[in-house]
């Protein structure tokens, strides 16, 4: 049996973490979170904390639409 404690540790990444596990920098990060932009995050202490489904729900709901994605729109 997994403790809580244990299943928090492995859903939360710190900046170093997220920006090994998906392709974002710990510089874009500190920016989104300076402008309270970008996914939501968590302070404990100094350290910003991110929840995996949350970072996941972020990049999935924030798509960067093409042209080819407009679908029955008039296109140029």
């Amino acid at each position: 049996m997994v403790k809580k404690g244990k299943e928090f540790e492995k859903r939360m990444l710190g900046p170093s973490e997220v920006e090994e596990r998906y392709p974002i920098s710990k510089g874009t990060l500190a920016n989104w979170r300076s402008a309270k932009r970008g996914p939501k995050y968590y302070k404990v202490g100094r350290k910003a904390l991110y929840d995996v489904n949350d970072l996941e729900d972020f990049f999935l709901h924030n798509p960067v639409e093409t042209i080819d994605s407009l679908k029955g729109e008039d296109r140029e």
